[in-house]
């Protein structure tokens, strides 16, 4: 199989598991530890990949950097979490595609994170007060940040179509 191949498997895969994390939220308000888990544990295979790309992802030091970056992720956004804002697995998704995306591509997907939980948030408050529910709806945090990562990962495909 060549490099290219695995890296286009990689990525097919990794857009399968945040399509489970989009059903598994929105039916149970959950993203499952083995989901958060499988992403996590495929990151150093994409790093391996990248690495033998000319030009690409040197492990030393860009494997400490990613992994770095995670850790910063994670804990940013677990303090979210202290503060009833986002679920536990939210914040394990983050920190989990925090180690498949460097820095930049990170922030693109945060972006993108923000915009959709907007749209979602807006849309469950308007479709939860028609149904005159009292108090807050649950907002399925885990479609806006599967929708970042979509966008992110999709996106150097539908420019080869451009």
């Amino acid at each position: 199989m060549s490099l290219h191949t695995l890296s286009t498997t990689l990525d097919a895969i990794l857009v399968m598991l945040l399509l489970v994390a989009c059903v598994t939220d929105w039916r149970a308000r959950i993203i499952p530890h083995w989901l958060n888990i499988s992403i996590a544990l495929l990151a150093p295979v994409t790093w391996w990949v990248r690495s033998h790309y000319p030009g690409g992802f040197p492990l030393w030091p860009d494997v400490s950097i990613q992994i770095a970056q995670a850790l910063i992720v994670f804990l940013i956004f677990a303090g979210f979490q202290l503060i009833g804002q986002m679920g536990g697995g939210d914040v394990k998704l983050l920190g989990a595609l925090a180690l498949w995306f460097n820095w930049k591509v990170m922030f693109t997907l945060l972006f993108f994170m923000a915009l959709a939980g907007g749209v979602l948030t807006v849309v469950l408050l308007i479709v939860h007060r028609r149904r005159k529910r009292e108090g807050n709806p649950e907002i399925p945090y885990g479609i806006a940040i599967a929708s970042g990562a979509l966008i992110v990962v999709c996106e150097p495909y539908l420019n080869h179509f451009r």
